[in-house]
């Protein structure tokens, strides 16, 4: 099958790379120059486990291409994937400004029936103005040719993008017409070859899935963050609360872990577009608010715990920062608490040194140069740079790498004793036991 990905951000790139894997002709095209010329060199505008040597292996056999235009694309496609970025405006609501202008370019260039597939993340109806644009840019040409519009929400975990998509838990399509339910099973039926996870479904169904699986994980971890809150004040070890209510099958393990609030490019954006489709509809998403502002506040407990620890005048104090990213296996730091953390202690007065194992090129280009320059933040090499001499240990990203460190040496390293684990990943009693002052959410302190 001949297939064009339109967009080579997160999910443009590894839908494309995957596709390609599986023996597809797809051609990646994306705006940037830049972007392109390095895909084409092999250089990756993202880190993603396995991501890098997928897109050179079929780079390199000829089935994975990259141009900047419809009209360079090396075949005629029969399948368009929109995977371009649907980024909150400033009432919450998606931005839908690049989709439909992808949309505009498809009804100008194609010459035969397609499938225009919805891989964004899009609002309810969106499908509908693409179906429209697309047909205004058909009656401008003068000229009568057919096309469907599906909708395809990816569910792609940063960090495991790579095995979503070969392995998919489901696949769901929103089709409304028999043709183009043909062609999305004959695209996805290698990945699910073993046993058959396509849901088909209605275009709105299938638009609403997208939001309403997202705003459940975030639903999820803002609820167990308020209980660990609660745990807090109440004296009570959430590790042990998690540990019981997990145990149950009704609501199991993922996504109840306390931490220091949720973060990236869909859970933040996509539960503000959710709400923004809610009000202009007239419902009030009440639950949806609760997410929201739990969420925002979680992001400022770890901070809050080093003001509460050192004071609120953070003058002389150096703060060792484990994590940038907003989760383990990604360099994405957009919406992360580490933002949030920096902001808060460094106008305090605080002095921060701070390592990520992926994240560092992006903190260089996405935190404020002024923290730099001033020498209020130092970025290090090496997760052992950031202690020496540094008043207390803050967790913020639980990478592998920092789940089981050597204690006794970062009590060496460190002047002072604090460790702040804003992941709970550390025994608060072995901690406490080799001479440390403990901070995590919800345990015993």
């Amino acid at each position: 099958m001949n297939i064009s990905v339109i967009g080579t951000g997160y999910v443009g790139l590894v839908t494309g790379a995957c596709l390609a894997e599986m023996g597809n002709q797809v051609v990646c095209v994306d705006v940037d120059k830049e972007k392109i010329a390095n895909l084409k060199r092999g250089i990756m505008p993202i880190y993603e486990p396995g991501l890098e040597a997928i897109v050179k292996r079929n780079h390199e056999d000829g089935r994975l291409h990259f141009v900047t235009s419809l009209a360079e694309q090396p075949f005629k496609p029969s399948v368009y994937f929109v995977a371009v970025g649907t980024p909150s405006d400033v009432d919450g609501s998606a931005d839908l400004q690049y989709v439909l202008g992808v949309a505009r370019d498809v009804g100008c260039f194609i010459d035969d029936y397609v499938v225009v597939i919805d891989k964004s993340t899009v609002p309810v109806c969106t499908a509908e103005k693409v179906k429209n644009v697309i047909q205004e840019e058909l009656e401008r040409r003068h000229t009568q040719i057919p096309f469907d519009v599906v909708s395809n929400p990816e569910f792609l975990k940063e960090g495991d993008a790579i095995e979503d998509f070969m392995r998919p838990d489901r696949v769901v399509v929103g089709v409304d017409s028999d043709k183009a339910r043909a062609v999305m099973a004959e695209i996805y039926e290698p990945f699910t070859r073993n046993h058959e996870r396509t849901i088909f479904m209605g275009i709105r169904d299938a638009e609403m899935t997208k939001y309403a699986a997202n705003a459940m994980l975030a639903t999820k971890i803002s609820f167990m963050n308020e209980i660990a809150s609660l745990c807090d004040v109440l004296d009570v070890d959430v590790e042990q609360v998690r540990r019981g209510i997990g145990s149950d099958s009704r609501i199991g393990f993922p996504f109840i872990y306390p931490g220091a609030g949720y973060g990236g490019s869909c859970f933040p954006k996509d539960v503000k577009a959710l709400v923004r489709i809610a009000e202009e509809n007239g419902f009030e998403p009440k639950v949806l608010h609760a997410v929201e502002a739990r969420n925002y506040e979680q992001k400022r407990v770890v901070g809050q715990k080093i003001l509460d620890r050192f004071g609120d005048d953070l003058s002389g104090v150096v703060i060792a920062l484990w994590g940038l990213s907003f989760k383990p296996g990604t360099d994405d730091m957009r919406e992360a608490s580490s933002k949030v953390f920096l902001e808060t202690v460094i106008k305090q007065g605080a002095k921060v040194k701070a390592y990520d194992p992926e994240a560092m090129e992006v903190a260089r280009k996405e935190l404020p140069k002024k923290w730099l320059e001033s020498g209020a933040l130092e970025l290090k090499e090496h997760q052992a740079a950031v202690l020496d001499g540094a008043d207390a240990l803050v967790l913020m990203t639980e990478w592998k790498q920092f789940c089981n460190p050597d204690f006794g040496y970062i009590k060496k390293q460190l002047k002072g004793n604090v460790i702040v684990d804003g992941r709970n990943q550390y025994d608060p009693n072995k901690l406490k036991e080799l001479g440390f002052e403990y901070f995590g959410i919800g345990r015993h302190n």
